[in-house]
This record gives C-alpha cells, structure tokens and sequence, in this order.
C-alpha cells in the first residue's frame, strides 16, 4: 500500500441469478453490518423477478447498483464485469460475496480490517482453525477440501481454502493480475484469481469464517463446475512443476560448467 492509497470506498458484489428469495435479505445484512459500504447486485436476467426486486431496492437506497446482465453466462463472468464496473468507477476495496446466505455479512468487517492492515487479498476460509461449515453433507466438505488441497499440491500455493468465494481485493491487486486473462468458471474462477495474485507477488491472508448452507432456492454447482475446475487446475499445475523442473535444469547445467 503506498500513503497516496486510499481504502475509504467499499464494494459489495453480489451475483444473482433465481435469488428472488434470498437478495432483499443479504442486502439489508449488508447494510447493517457495513453503512458505508456500497453493493453492486450483478443479476444473469433471472426469470424468477430477482432483477424487478434489486431495481426497488436500487431505487430506495442509493448504496445499492445493479447490472443488468443479458443471461446466464456464469458466476466467474459476472464477477469480472462487476470488478471493470468497480474499478471503473473508482472504489478502493472490491468484494465478492454471494447472494444465497452462505457467506455471512457480519463477519465482512473482519476481511476490510485484513486488506486495511496490510494485506493485497484476504480470503473468507472455512478450513483454517476457527472457519466452520454449517449444514453441508460430508460430500460437499469431500469435494472443497479435496479440491483445495490438490491446487495446493499441484500449484504449490499456501492457501487452505483455495476455492472460497468470500474474497476482498485492494483495486490495485485486482488491476495487477490481468483480469481479462482470468478463467471465468465456478470453483476455478476463485482459484485463479488466488493464484494469480500469489504468483504476482501480492500478500494473501485467510480469515477464518462460518460458512453456512443456503436455506432458500437451489445451489448453482454442478458436477460439471467441479470437473472443470479439476481439469484446469491440473493442466496448470503440469506447466507450472514443467516450469520448475526446466529451471531446475538449468540451474544444474551451469552448476556443471563452472566446476568444468
């Protein structure tokens, strides 16, 4: 952070799509939890009014935006357009955060207090000590921590929730690791921005947080999200070790020519 860096202006973005049920909720919890924030509901045309709803609530409070998007293309895309429109209109701290419940917005204070102590991305984790999971089935826990540690097996990243969607940004990591580069899918979205902001050299911290089963509507992940993410993430952990061992290959060889 250099002293010119202000951290002062706060965006919430929320994806949605068929959250008719659950958005006037997370947005009044928002509201209350941080006053000055602002919150960018990004909605994927859902045929079930949530768009109709996040209009009333734009146009009672002047804290509250929302994208208009043309269909449903996914939740990395429609966080990517939410991160240009933030960056764009000149907000200092962008936040990711989903409209369904599971993550819990009392507990944001505590990743703006992260990013204002000096850290370039905090992640909301469910599996550092203190994180929690309330009402998901061992299959669900299976996949999220099998699927995080294999990002860190493969890609070498000192992240233990790799695949949380709970995330807070300094603008200036979000336009330091290229983001039209970014794969915009499910799980593998939120492990590429992760990864790329390790690999670019920004300070990554984890905080600990009760994740918690959405109560109302249907879970967008499918099987297909995580083998995506799988696949992806094993393809870049080859080029990546590929990498390594190429450079621990050269290292050797002029090792050799020196001692000849």
């Amino acid at each position: 952070m250099t002293s010119e860096e202000s951290l002062d202006r706060v965006l919430v973005i929320i994806p949605t799509y068929n959250e008719s049920q659950n958005i006037e909720s997370i947005t009044n919890r928002l509201r209350r939890s941080v006053p000055d924030a602002h919150i960018l509901i990004a909605d994927d045309n859902s045929p079930d009014g949530t768009g109709d709803i996040a209009d009333r609530l734009s146009s009672d409070d002047d804290h509250i935006h929302v994208m208009h998007r043309k269909g449903k293309e996914g939740l990395g895309a429609a966080y990517l357009a939410g991160f240009h429109w933030g960056l764009d209109e000149g907000y200092d701290i962008l936040v990711e955060h989903d409209a369904d419940g599971s993550h819990q917005p009392e507990e944001l204070p505590r990743l703006l207090q992260a990013i204002r102590a000096g850290a370039d991305m905090v992640k909301g984790s469910r599996w550092v000590k203190g994180g929690s999971v309330i009402n998901w089935p061992k299959s669900r826990q299976f996949i999220s921590r099998g699927g995080s540690l294999w990002t860190r097996l493969w890609l070498g990243i000192p992240v233990k929730d790799a695949t949380g969607g709970f995330n807070a940004f300094r603008a200036s990591t979000l336009r330091g690791i290229s983001l039209d580069e970014v794969a915009s899918a499910g799980y593998c979205f939120q492990i590429d921005l992760v990864w790329r902001a390790i690999r670019n050299g920004y300070t990554v911290v984890e905080v600990p947080i009760e994740f918690v089963e959405r109560e109302f509507g249907d879970s967008k992940m499918s099987r297909n999200i995580v083998v995506e993410a799988l696949l992806r993430t094993t393809l870049w952990g080859i080029e990546y070790r590929a990498k390594q061992l190429f450079g621990l290959g050269r290292k050797a060889s002029r090792q050799l020519l020196r001692k000849a």
